[in-house]
């Protein structure tokens, strides 16, 4: 009688663990959505329109849409497609993928944590401070200031953790997690070194 060697056998996978990986791309797919959603106002602005924009947004910025200021319109065009590019990046982080592209997306998966969730807690912090009477604002901006506090401040700390939490997700699969983990350590820094740097100079 001939024995089967076992590596002609097909390889199954424990239940839990083929559930856990199932369960563990949910939030690269959550970045995905969330980069597609934040990215239509970005083109829908870009292209001449203003919808949803004269109660949500400055008034300054607005104005620099209505006028069609050339070098604001390309950063309406160059934000909505960076945001499309961080949806890719939500996607690659659902399965392993090569070495280098490992590296790269979770270290702006690093990066895209720190930068969202640094620049939505500001608007939380000072709608906060707003709301409480600490803080004065012109009266036409009052309603604008809580729509970053209750909109755009949570829309940016919800994409940050969903990064943080697919970027978890992807190095926990990896057998190198610390080498990789170190590439996303370091898009985490750079990226609080540019937030601090534009809070100091008054920049972004």
């Amino acid at each position: 009688m001939t024995i089967k060697h076992s590596l002609d056998a097909p390889v199954r996978q424990e239940p839990g663990r083929a559930l856990r990986l199932r369960l563990g791309r949910w939030p690269g797919f959550a970045v995905a959505a969330w980069g597609v959603l934040f990215a239509l106002p970005s083109f829908v602005w870009a292209s001449g329109s203003t919808f949803g924009a004269r109660s949500t947004v400055a008034p300054s910025l607005v104005k620099l849409a209505d006028d069609r200021v050339a070098w604001f319109v390309a950063v309406l065009w160059v934000t909505g497609f960076l945001k499309l590019f961080g949806a890719l990046i939500g996607i690659g982080l659902t399965c392993r993928r090569g070495k280098w592209a490992g590296r790269f997306m979770v270290f702006c998966g690093g990066g895209a944590t720190v930068l969202l969730v640094w620049h939505g807690c500001l608007f939380v912090v000072h709608g906060v401070l707003v709301e409480a009477g600490v803080r004065a604002v012109a009266p036409d901006l009052a309603g604008l200031t809580r729509w970053y506090l209750y909109l755009w401040g949570p829309w940016f700390i919800a994409g940050g953790l969903a990064f943080a939490a697919a970027a978890t997700h992807y190095v926990r699969r990896l057998d190198g997690r610390r080498e990789v983990r170190f590439y996303g350590s370091v898009g985490a820094l750079g990226a609080l070194f540019l937030s601090l740097a534009s809070v100091v100079t008054g920049i972004g």
